[in-house]
């Protein structure tokens, strides 16, 4: 007797922005905050922008290279800071050891500290989630197709981003389930190598269409 296979249940995601009376206007300053800082602080400086910018795929990569430019008027630690491939990292803290790490090698051969103007401290945020069902489910591929085109972006960022760094899955919610319930093994390998910091919200809910319907055909 086949065992039954649990359809995909769809959540959605809001969040309020808490400001948290940290602030820094040197590096070194930065640095010593981050190094303590909680998750939600790290999760916020480095994803809010993905989510105020549905449709627009350029977006800054992270705050932290946007205030050492914008702020300090370093322009080589921008870049440096801007390159750190979020992807790469399967946990918050992880990420934020490699913010601390760039900015020690950094500071280590650049001793001259710089103080951000009045007025463009850094501010450090966290963002504070909560998680609710929607009225949507698949048990199979088809539903699932369907379902995609229909949730909201916060429904897709919830289980293709926020779940696999934040919540700690080693994949993204998608992936999990077309492996593990339907046995789309080749699909789930594709879905997982969807880089969705290169994406906005609706760029890859469409890129995980075609790479749906492209199975279906």
């Amino acid at each position: 007797m086949t065992a039954e296979r649990p359809p995909f249940h769809f959540y959605s995601r809001t969040h309020l922005t808490e400001l948290t009376g940290l602030k820094a206007r040197t590096l070194p300053e930065l640095r010593d905050v981050l190094r303590t800082a909680p998750d939600a602080v790290v999760y916020y400086h480095t994803h809010h922008f993905f989510e105020e910018h549905l449709f627009l795929r350029q977006v800054p990569s992270n705050d932290f290279a946007y205030w050492a430019g914008a702020a300090l008027f370093d322009s080589v630690l921008e870049e440096t800071l801007a390159a750190v491939n979020i992807m790469d990292f399967a946990s918050l803290p992880a990420l934020r050891d490699r913010f601390v790490s760039i900015i020690d090698e950094y500071l280590s051969m650049h001793p001259d500290v710089r103080t951000a103007p009045e007025g463009m401290e850094f501010h450090f945020m966290k963002s504070i989630t909560a998680v609710m069902p929607t009225p949507y489910t698949a048990g199979n591929l088809r539903e699932f197709l369907e379902t995609i085109r229909q949730v909201s972006s916060n429904s897709i960022y919830f289980h293709f981003i926020e779940a696999r760094l934040r919540l700690g899955h080693v994949q993204n919610d998608f992936s999990l389930w077309l492996r593990d319930s339907l046995g789309e093994d080749d699909l789930a390998g594709r879905v997982g190598r969807l880089d969705p910091y290169m994406y906005s919200l609706e760029g890859l809910r469409s890129a995980l269409i075609q790479l749906i319907e492209r199975r279906l055909r």
